[in-house]
């Protein structure tokens, strides 16, 4: 039997919910299972303020409007990841600047930063890359010192936490008032001034194939969240009583998810301790059967730095060069098993070759050029990754 790269998991209740949905008669978005979702994020991670949008896009399209951005002023972010990262700031009028990888994992490369920060600098955008934590102490206490702007995208992220050495909050750089330098376990998506996720059907969980979560940790930024996030209405002030009526008061969009895709999250929700145990037992199966070949050199595998937890949102190996690394995936096709590479880095994309600076990005085209995801997914079997380790090995021999 064939298994593929991806299966998205159903718990059992997501028709029900959707039922229910339907049965209240409210579809529109921003009803009750949409208010559960978000209540679920801000109480379990501690998040300011969430609000469910469409998709990951969507909630990093809203980012990027949140931080009022000028044309010509400039964004950092990694150029090994997905397009919708540069997309969302680059449709503010910003200049995007590309940062290379780290050499041990795809994650922005933090002791690079500074070197990229000009007066036009505004935003830096890390990526929490197979949902391991980029440095976050490191990269805060940069963006602290230039007051720049923070938004992670955690779009792959969830239920993966930061070890933070940098204060008790993990927010801000250690001060006179705020001296104490204790470790503090944080989420992901509840460090930076603002984050997006995804519950693309590809994630850990998913909002029926499509949907996003914008999470606001700076309170200057919740209104105008909501305002955005209701077409650029003031709807959301309404409803609560605090106006008496509402209308058009700034820019926005139809960010928020139906009801339904709302409804299919909060099955997926109420199983995500379930979804995650099982999920990090495939990822330790993995790495159990294939150490031996990785210590032997033939391929390295995901390291998890000791400020990062891991939420086994992928496994990955990277190959010596884009010849083995596309033999391997063409013979484990041959043998019934669909792995696949992911990011061709953006810097050299056909859209922004000749938008970049020029710079030489290697780590970035590294990966690009050899790293393979291989099968992950609730529905995969401990007997099914031993398989595909088998023909792993196979290959190998």
């Amino acid at each position: 039997m064939n298994i593929p790269f991806n299966k998205p998991h159903l718990t059992g209740k997501e028709a029900h919910y959707m039922y229910q949905a339907v049965f209240n008669g409210h579809l529109s978005g921003n009803g009750e299972f949409t208010k559960k979702c978000q209540r679920f994020f801000e109480e379990r991670y501690g998040f300011k303020k969430c609000l469910l949008t469409t998709s990951g896009t969507d909630a990093l399209e809203m980012c990027a409007m949140l931080c009022d951005l000028k044309p010509g002023d400039e964004v950092i972010i990694p150029s090994y990841t997905f397009v919708s990262t540069a997309l969302a700031f680059l449709r503010e009028g910003a200049k995007v600047v590309f940062a290379d990888s780290m050499k041990r994992n795809p994650n922005l490369d933090a002791e690079a930063i500074e070197a990229l920060i000009t007066p036009r600098t505004k935003v830096i955008v890390p990526v929490h890359y197979a949902g391991v934590a980029c440095d976050m102490d490191k990269i805060m206490e940069i963006a602290n010192r230039y007051n720049l702007l923070v938004v992670e995208d955690a779009a792959q992220a969830i239920n993966s936490y930061y070890i933070s050495h940098r204060c008790c909050d993990g927010r801000f750089a250690p001060s006179e008032e705020n001296p104490r330098k204790e470790a503090t376990i944080l989420p992901l998506g509840g460090i930076g001034h603002l984050a997006a996720f995804s519950f693309h059907e590809t994630k850990n969980i998913t909002a029926g194939g499509e949907g996003g979560l914008l999470v606001v940790n700076d309170e200057r930024f919740i209104r105008r969240a909501e305002i955005i996030w209701e077409k650029g209405t003031n709807r959301a002030e309404f409803f609560r009583g605090a106006v008496n009526k509402y209308g058009w008061v700034d820019m926005g969009s139809s960010f928020l998810p139906a009801e339904i895709n709302a409804a299919f999250l909060w099955a997926q929700l109420e199983n995500l301790d379930e979804i995650q145990n099982k999920r990090k037992a495939l990822w330790e199966t993995y790495y159990k059967l294939l150490k031996p070949l990785s210590e032997k050199g033939y391929f390295s595998m995901p390291v998890i730095p000791d400020y990062a937890s891991n939420n086994a949102h992928m496994f990955y190996l990277i190959l010596p060069n884009l010849e083995k690394r596309s033999a391997l995936i063409k013979h484990l096709k041959d043998n019934g098993v669909l792995a696949v590479f992911h990011y061709l880095s953006l810097h050299s994309s056909a859209y922004y070759a000749d938008k970049h600076d020029g710079r030489v990005l290697s780590e970035c085209d590294r990966y690009a050029d050899t790293l393979v995801r291989l099968p992950m997914y609730y529905d995969l079997e401990i007997e099914d990754v031993e398989r595909i380790c088998e023909v792993i090995k196979q290959f190998i021999r």
